[in-house]
């Protein structure tokens, strides 16, 4: 029996996946999710979704049923528990998938298998780990649930730094811990800290060279165990939060030697039209290089990415030609 060659194959069924296969399949053309473990990725963790368009207030399993219901109305597959061990481009210009038990062929991939929050590795971190329990990972996203609280943010980094100065605005106090005395994020952001550290009215204090070792809490965060690592000296802080800024790990490890990799692992890409080094493969979501990390924006990268594929389809020559140089909308 000849195997079947699919239009696109999306590696991972995350927002980024699905809006990607939403508009593939709409396109007609033929699709097929292929899933390391079950649909949503992280976002399935989230209790309460508030910055999404449309919904108010939504929980990210029942986000990501409604999508994934969309998707497979318009005909796209679905793999679960296909976990992807190598790529391949072939000699006709397809591209050959491989899992631990089949292999796929498809004209143009999407590669959406996102990334993982770094974790502290602590106690209590697993236990508490959504927006409602007190552990969160992304200050834009939660900020709002810890209005007039106090919380415990963690990093050095530009991330820590946005993210704490963010979550200022709504908690009543924030206590930064970092596990050195000088900060690595920008200098710009750095002096932006300090102005509130050091204003009468700031709310945000600072535990340099010091990290956290616990979180603890009954039914939801209520305290951090805080370490000075010069002086080992512990202390309990009392705190209804505790947010978590110490950077992403793409899911890339199986593309290495495939698409070009940032050291970090991130996908290099053209960011206008998600483009990678190699033709018919595209990148989408917060695997790739310059991601802003939100759902909303995974998604629209998935959007981008399938849209893109008219172009490839139409012109092979198209995937070499300079963003600048595409012809636009108001050109046609």
């Amino acid at each position: 029996m000849e195997q079947k060659i699919y239009d696109c194959i999306i590696i991972g069924a995350g927002p980024a996946g699905l809006g990607a296969a939403l508009y593939t399949s709409r396109d007609r053309l033929s699709t097929i999710m292929l899933e390391k473990f079950y649909p949503g990725g992280q976002i399935t963790t989230t209790d309460r979704i508030e910055n999404y368009p449309a919904f108010k207030n939504i929980t990210g399993p029942d986000l990501i049923q409604n999508m994934l219901e969309q998707v497979t109305e318009f005909g796209a597959e679905l793999k679960t528990s296909a976990e992807v061990t190598a790529l391949k481009k072939l000699s006709d210009s397809n591209i050959e998938i491989t899992t631990a038990k089949e292999t796929f062929i498809a004209r143009t991939v999407i590669l959406a298998p996102g990334s993982s929050y770094r974790k502290l590795g602590v106690p209590g971190e697993e236990k508490f780990r959504n927006a409602g329990a007190g552990v969160s990972y992304c200050g834009t996203c939660d900020a709002p649930f810890f209005k007039d609280r106090k919380v415990v943010a963690v990093g050095g980094g530009n991330t820590a730094l946005e993210d704490a100065i963010h979550l200022a605005k709504f908690a009543s106090e924030v206590i930064l811990v970092h596990r050195r005395q000088e900060f690595r994020a920008t200098k710009i952001l750095v002096e932006e800290l300090m102005n509130i550290v050091n204003s009468p009215e700031g709310n945000i204090k600072l535990k340099l060279d010091s990290v956290v070792t616990a979180i603890e809490g009954e039914g939801k965060v209520q305290s951090a165990i805080i370490k000075n690592v010069k002086t080992d000296q512990e202390e309990s802080i009392e705190c209804d939060g505790v947010f978590i800024f110490i950077g992403m790990v793409p899911n890339t490890k199986f593309l290495k030697g495939f698409v070009d990799l940032t050291d970090a692992g991130f996908i290099k890409c053209d960011t206008t039209f998600l483009r990678t080094a190699v033709p018919g493969v595209f990148v989408a979501g917060d695997c790739r290089v310059e991601a802003p990390m939100q759902l909303v924006t995974a998604v629209a990268d998935g959007v981008t990415a399938a849209m893109m594929i008219k172009n490839y389809f139409r012109d092979p020559n198209w995937w070499n030609t300079p963003p600048q140089n595409v012809i636009t909308p108001e050109e046609w």
